[in-house]
């Protein structure tokens, strides 16, 4: 069954979790984790295979910080962004094709942030960095990965809605499905005293929805109809950790859900893949850990799916210990129409 079919099904889909930590934990210590594609490309497969293991239905290439903005700040000019996505579109592949497992695992072609304000967002380039070089460099990701034949595109954590609308006028060249991830931040409005969540850049989720539709970074072409999926990861309040983890999700969703509801688009499915909570430092190991262990995040699960997740993974702190706990608790409760 290809994605697009599979995005009409009520039954939900769990996402892979954090990839960069489980990387270092096999002992892939690089400037780029994209550049574990062509030096570990072993170590990358593995990571995916663990997730598969564990129950997901959907893996991310390791293509986060691949891009030609992200290797030129770590430095790497001997690598080419081209080649990284395509090497990461075969790891995961290679992961999905030598499991033993009957449930169908879709390639979730990841198209990450640039590093630093863009243009769009900063007024010029003096401090941002050039829109027509954020283009560039999410269509030669992205070039390479449906080449790589991935089965939809995640534009994720995203901290500018702009961003995320140049990403998914690149992405809909390909006429795949397209996700599109926010990291919000806690804030209130001083006038109702709601909670509102917000980006860096100040984009709350009915903002993305608008500067989407708006055109204003697709020549006049409104991108919602091209949305598949819309929601939220990543987040960590240091300051507010009642809206970290399995909290930060719901409420992002509810945000999202409403959004998406004002414009009549209650056809695009929600997903949410939070961090485990906020990170802690641990005195005696001398080593940071995460809040929310699998067991807390699972318990959460059913009712983050009741908010309206239709697609539920981790983030930053979460491991195949995670992701197999959530698997089971979908597993085990109903579930209805995620919307």
């Amino acid at each position: 069954m290809i994605f697009s079919d599979r995005l009409q099904q009520d039954e939900p889909l769990v996402l892979d979790g954090g990839f960069g930590t489980q990387l270092f934990e096999r002992g892939v210590k690089l400037p780029n984790s994209a550049l574990a594609n062509q030096q570990y490309p072993d170590a990358v497969a593995g990571v995916h295979s663990d997730y598969i293991d564990a129950g997901v239905d959907v893996i991310e290439t390791n293509t986060f910080v691949a891009s030609s903005l992200h290797l030129e700040m770590a430095a790497s000019d001997d690598a080419d962004a081209t080649t990284l996505a395509g090497l990461a579109v075969k790891a995961a592949r290679r992961a999905v094709e030598e499991r033993d497992t009957d449930r169908k695992v879709y390639v979730a072609g990841a198209l990450g942030p640039s590093p630093g304000a863009i243009e769009a967002d900063a007024g010029d380039t003096d401090f941002g960095i050039a829109d027509s070089k954020v283009r560039k460099a999410h269509t030669e990701v992205a070039t390479a990965m449906a080449e790589g034949d991935v089965d939809l595109f995640l534009v994720e954590t995203q901290f500018s809605a702009r961003e995320a609308a140049i990403a998914v006028d690149v992405a809909r060249q390909f006429g795949l499905p397209i996700g599109v991830s926010m990291t919000y931040k806690y804030t209130k409005d001083r006038a109702s005293g709601d909670v509102v969540y917000r980006t860096d850049w100040g984009h709350s989720a009915a903002d993305v929805v608008e500067i989407l539709s708006s055109g204003k970074h697709s020549n006049g072409v409104d991108l919602l109809p091209y949305l598949s999926l819309l929601g939220l990861n990543c987040g960590a309040e240091s300051r507010r950790e009642e809206h970290s983890g399995m909290a930060y999700a719901m409420e992002g969703i509810r945000e999202s859900k409403k959004a998406l509801e004002g414009v009549g688009m209650d056809n695009v499915r929600l997903l949410a893949y939070p961090n485990a909570g906020l990170p802690k430092y641990n005195r005696e190991t001398h080593g940071t850990y995460y809040a929310q262990s699998p067991s807390d995040m699972a318990a959460r699960v059913k009712e983050l799916h009741d908010s309206g997740a239709w697609m539920i993974g981790g983030c930053c702190g979460t491991s195949p210990a995670h992701i197999r706990a959530f698997r089971a608790a979908l597993d085990a409760a109903p579930f209805g129409d995620a919307g």
